[in-house]
């Protein structure tokens, strides 16, 4: 909150969008205690952010495998719940979002919008535009059906992250992201 609150004073509160995603229902976390942890959240990025975008977990093959995992080792139950039930949870996050000031988008789950939840553009030129001052022309290029994001270049790699998040898509072994971790150099002129 704090860097977040830093970013905000240097640059303005367009300057970073908040992502409240992927929202993941389980029997720890239902979609009341999303509601309840949104809203706590809300009111502590009021002012310092003008939008949040939201969306529910994509279960994927991999997502589905480690999910189930982390459920059976730690005794959780998780589910993907029918469509009705996520836009009843996004309307009241969006009432609350309202609340606090903020715009509330939806990432690349057109199927999901309610009133008041727009498409997302999580790499949006216009934003970009605002915070840099002058005109970034970039075309809609979207990573997946859905996205609205302008063309971009992802810089990151597979099996790099160390922190074990099971509905992350982009590791596939943990030891070899803690390896490739533990190898990285700070001072190297690429990472």
């Amino acid at each position: 909150m704090a860097d977040i609150r830093a970013v905000a004073r240097r640059f303005g509160r367009r300057a970073a969008v908040w992502r409240y995603d992927p929202i993941v229902i389980t029997d720890l976390m239902p979609a009341e205690a999303h509601r309840a942890a949104f809203a706590r959240l809300a009111a502590a990025l009021a002012g310092s952010v003008d939008e949040v975008t939201l969306s529910f977990v994509q279960p994927y093959r991999k997502t589905t495998r480690n999910l189930d995992a982390a459920a059976a080792a730690h005794g959780f139950a998780w589910r993907d719940p029918p469509a009705d039930e996520k836009t009843a949870l996004l309307a009241g996050l969006v009432e609350i979002a309202r609340d606090h000031g903020l715009s509330a988008t939806l990432c690349a789950q057109p199927e999901l919008l309610v009133d008041g939840l727009a498409a997302a553009r999580c790499v949006d030129a216009r934003r970009l535009s605002d915070v840099a001052g002058r005109e970034i022309g970039a075309r809609r290029k979207g990573n997946r059906p859905g996205c609205l994001c302008a063309e971009s270049r992802d810089i990151g790699a597979y099996d790099t992250c160390p922190m074990g998040c099971v509905y992350c898509y982009a590791v596939r072994d943990r030891d070899r992201a803690a390896a490739r971790r533990a190898a990285l150099d700070p001072a190297s002129d690429t990472l």
